[in-house]
């Protein structure tokens, strides 16, 4: 987190202050088996070879996630793809982790918000969830995000909900209104790349996805800095965890201690 929050471009849905548990998870690469914006920027855009670059730069400070990411979107657009087409190619492309719906249906029956926080861009992840989800939960699922600029000539920009920080939206911004309220909720964060590491530190129970392709670079940063962390695999796994907590068989120190959800 900066020392001073940065100023939202974009409005923030109302904080959950009367529950006991909150669920704030990434979507790209999180809920998602693969993260829309690379999909695009790997075959629509410069390649996956210089996004991984570009990651790496992130990862080790040589640039920041919101100038490499800005970059990224830009050579989606330069090379004549529209918003609309990119979102039919999402579509028929981006599947959802095989447990999340398992995971989601448990979280609305225990009265457990599941927000979206996202460094995408609002009018994808909307196109996106709702052609995997019922148009129901795709309604009452939160997203704080950034957006996108459209111009009158068909290009198109990421318009970010936090410009002046160089992670473009700082997600401990949507973490850290919980921990001032006088009852804070127990903390539940899912993440898998470089775009989550400004919420890494701030929740109370992490959870990082392990991914066979490599593309571990939450999971490296943790370990890079210290930070307790639970690896999952797919949210069918997470679920077991975030059971035992909510139904209290385990505590949340004792499940950050295992590191790993089964």
């Amino acid at each position: 987190m900066t020392e001073t929050a940065p100023q939202s471009t974009l409005p923030y849905p109302p904080v959950h202050s009367d529950k006991q548990f909150v669920v704030l998870s990434d979507w790209d690469g999180t809920i998602t088996n693969y993260d829309s914006n690379d999909y695009m920027t790997d075959n629509l855009g410069y390649g996956k070879e210089k996004r991984r670059e570009g990651n790496l730069d992130i990862l080790s400070g040589k640039t920041t996630f919101r100038d490499e990411f800005r970059r990224m979107l830009e050579s989606v657009s330069a090379n004549g793809h529209t918003l609309d087409e990119c979102k039919d190619v999402l579509k028929r492309n981006i599947k959802l982790d095989p447990g999340f719906r398992d995971f989601y249906r448990y979280c609305k029956s225990k009265d457990i918000p599941v927000v979206i926080v996202s460094s995408g861009m609002e009018p994808i992840i909307r196109a996106v969830l709702s052609a995997l989800v019922t148009p129901e939960e795709a309604a009452e699922i939160d997203i704080i995000s950034n957006h996108v600029d459209v111009r009158a000539d068909g290009t198109w920009s990421i318009k970010y909900r936090h410009p002046t920080s160089g992670y473009g939206h700082d997600k401990s911004q949507a973490i850290l209104p919980y921990r001032a309220l006088p009852d804070p909720p127990t903390l539940f964060f899912f993440g898998d790349g470089v775009s989550d590491m400004s919420a890494a530190r701030h929740a109370d129970v992490l959870f990082v996805k392990q991914k066979n392709d490599g593309e571990n670079d939450l999971a490296a940063y943790c370990k890079r800095e210290g930070i307790p962390h639970i690896l999952f695999s797919d949210f069918g796994a997470a679920l077991n965890t975030v059971k035992a907590i909510v139904e209290g068989s385990k505590t949340a120190a004792a499940a950050m201690a295992e590191g790993k959800a089964e």
